[in-house]
């Protein structure tokens, strides 16, 4: 490993995304604490409790600190979602995504449009809970009018920031950053729990719940990669008095296709009505039903709208990043076919069978990963602290930690084939 680490660390394009990472994620942390104009800060209680403590934790405080990234990125990820349900919907926004690198930069542009239009919407309420809490000392008026545009703004340069990461770094920008929101609430959510269970019960409680997590991340980590291997045999072309050749290749279908993308969707979504219902000063009867299915996660409301769409999510994106069709159509043109099935239609058939049976258990097992934290809630762990036993919060940590190792290991085996061709091999190769 320390080989391997050695290896990564020779390669000057993998340093050169590794410094531009660690530079965008010290401006998005510092932006975090850049409080909004005519706000005082001070005054404002982090969110511990329900679903605003749950965008507080995505966020990393931004949202509690009423900074300008009060918003995040949560904004272009509700945008993603609905470029992405058009792009299934409407055929002509289905002809656009299949005009390749044209096309993604068409539905790029209106990803960002959408992102301006829900970050002004979402903000509004935002900037109306501020003012009812009475901790804006200016003109009420001009504080809506500026914070606004702050959080508006905001929001797009973490768009902007998540694109540079992508494009200049390591990973995912758009999880990365959700990721280092999580990431930074880990210290805040364990001296939590030492002061709630810790003093009162001691350290073997603690302990013993470390090591609940530590098996609940293995669980994790082993259901995401875990794999159905479909043998395929290539049919020789060449010679026709011979049916197939020897080589036999494989289709690997993983149990979970999807990764973090159902939860982020889903948890995105169940965000949205929390910001309306947060700005309401006085809790009628209608607001406080309400909040029992969007706003608080310890319900079986919450959870079971959480579930649906975390398990109808993943059936969905299975559908647009897997298509039976054009998997049995490569086949075809590559002159290949799965033992006792024929091609075309069949073979389509058969592989959309073979994702069914396995996207059913996973959107399953998803959905009660992410309602584990209530269970914990209510064996007396604290609330910051119980998020991180399953729920969205580990999903996504794990999700992303396993996408940037696999990008590391392909930087690693680059630097391997990178140094075939260097001087001192080819001297070697002279010798």
């Amino acid at each position: 490993m320390i080989s391997s680490i050695k290896n990564i660390f020779q390669v000057q394009d993998f340093k050169y995304r590794l410094y531009n990472t660690f530079w965008f994620i010290l401006i998005f942390r510092v932006g975090a604490f850049v409080a909004l104009p005519g706000v005082d800060s001070s005054s404002l209680k982090p969110y511990k409790d329900g679903i605003l403590g749950m965008l507080d934790t995505f966020l990393g405080n931004a949202f509690s600190n009423a900074s300008i990234f009060g918003l995040g990125i949560i904004p272009y990820i509700s945008a993603s979602i609905a470029v992405q349900l058009l792009t299934i919907i409407f055929p002509k926004f289905q002809r656009i995504q299949m005009e390749g690198f044209s096309g993604r930069k068409k539905l790029n542009r209106l990803t960002k449009f959408l992102t301006l239009i829900i970050a002004t919407f979402q903000s509004v309420p935002y900037v109306y809970s501020l003012i009812n809490k009475g901790v804006v000392f200016v003109n009420p008026i001009y504080f809506a009018i500026s914070s606004i545009f702050f959080l508006v703004s905001g929001t797009l340069f973490c768009v902007w920031l998540g694109d540079r990461i992508t494009d200049k770094g390591i990973g995912n920008g758009s999880s990365i950053l959700i990721t280092i929101g999580i990431v930074s609430s880990i210290p805040n959510a364990i001296y939590s729990e030492y002061l709630s269970v810790g003093k009162s019960h001691g350290f073997l409680i603690m302990g013993l719940e470390f090591l609940v997590l530590y098996f609940l991340i293995m669980f994790i980590i082993a259901f995401t990669q875990a794999t159905r291997r479909i043998p395929i045999i290539f049919a020789n072309q060449f010679d026709k008095s011979v049916s197939f050749t020897g080589a036999q290749k494989y289709i690997s279908f993983k149990l979970n296709n999807t990764g973090i993308m159902p939860v982020i969707f889903a948890q995105t979504l169940m965000f949205i009505p929390s910001f309306i219902l947060a700005s309401f000063a006085n809790k009628s009867d209608i607001v406080l039903s309400m909040s029992k299915w969007f706003m608080d996660v310890t319900s079986w409301q919450y959870s079971f709208i959480f579930s649906i769409l975390i398990i109808l999510f993943t059936f969905f994106y299975t559908a647009i990043t897997v298509n039976p069709d054009t998997l049995a159509a490569d086949m075809k043109r590559q002159n290949s076919f799965i033992p006792g099935v024929s091609s075309g239609k069949e073979t389509s058939k058969y592989l959309d069978d073979i994702l069914s049976k396995l996207t059913l258990p996973s959107a399953i097992i998803l959905a009660v990963i992410a309602i584990l934290p209530i269970f914990a809630k209510t064996l007396g762990v604290s609330p910051s602290f119980s998020r991180f036993f399953g729920g969205s919060s580990v999903i996504i940590l794990v999700g992303v930690m396993l996408d940037i190792i696999q990008q590391i290991q392909n930087f690693s085996i680059l630097s391997k084939y990178g140094s075939i061709g260097s001087k001192s091999d080819i001297k070697k190769i002279k010798k």
